[in-house]
């Protein structure tokens, strides 16, 4: 899979790779690296909560911690995480956690702003449900950023359908997408679609070929260029088998 390309044949600019190149400062408010930041809030929080923090003190260094980011002036240290979004948080918020002594009462956390939208109680539910094993805070770091980029790009996906009024139909194939479809199954979706088998058959093809697509686009808004794009994707499946 490769990343996508402009008309021109330019690999699209995106807020990480217009950060990356400039260095410059990004201001707070309605602006695009503010809203990637909110897709990828998740795996920030689950580091600071693996390394120990109450979820009261976790949802509150992580909205100072992106209140950081995102007014920070110098991002020279970007140079360090080789141009990728999901290397420079981990290491960001590492060392975000290392000074945070300085700052323990939450009004002087970014003078008590909320930059992203935290639903503190789906947070914790999700925390709730993640592996209570030896799992260092760097390795659910990575687990949940993967699981975060295939999970935008299928809520994407399933949003797609619906608006096509084919919400149906996804639901029904969603499972070829992970492979568990066989030739019995497309039997089965065929009879419960009222479709042939051929053409169920050929709408999961589809439905793949456009979830690669969509996964293609999430993982390229985070990375400097396109041949990082097949190596994010090498480096996803990796991260689901350690």
């Amino acid at each position: 899979m490769r990343g996508e390309k402009s008309e021109a044949g330019v690999f699209p600019e995106t807020p990480w790779t217009v950060l990356f190149q400039a260095k410059v400062e990004n201001t707070l408010g309605n602006n695009a690296l503010a809203d990637l930041c909110q897709l990828y809030w998740y795996p920030v929080y689950a580091y600071i909560r693996r390394r120990g923090k109450t979820a009261h003190d976790t949802e509150d260094l992580t909205q100072e911690f992106f209140f950081h980011f995102l007014e920070r002036k110098d991002f020279g240290s970007v140079d360090q995480a080789k141009g990728r979004l999901r290397s420079f948080l981990c290491t960001a918020v590492s060392h975000f956690l290392s000074q945070s002594r300085r700052s323990e009462q939450a009004q002087k956390r970014g003078g008590g702003q909320t930059v992203i939208s935290i639903d503190a109680e789906l947070a914790e539910h999700r925390y709730g449900n993640e592996p209570v094993d030896s799992v260092t805070p760097e390795k659910l770091f990575e687990r949940r950023w993967a699981l975060t980029i295939l999970d935008n790009a299928l809520d994407e996906l399933r949003a797609e359908y619906i608006r096509l009024e084919k919400g149906n139909v996804f639901d029904a194939l969603s499972g070829f997408l992970t492979g568990r479809g066989g030739a019995e199954s497309y039997a089965e979706v065929a009879r419960s679609l009222e479709m042939q088998e051929a053409a169920v058959k050929m709408a999961a093809h589809r439905l793949r070929k456009r979830f690669r697509d969509l996964l293609c686009r999430h993982i390229t808004a985070t990375v400097e260029s396109p041949e990082e794009v097949d190596e994010e994707i090498q480096w996803m499946m990796a991260a689901f088998r350690d």
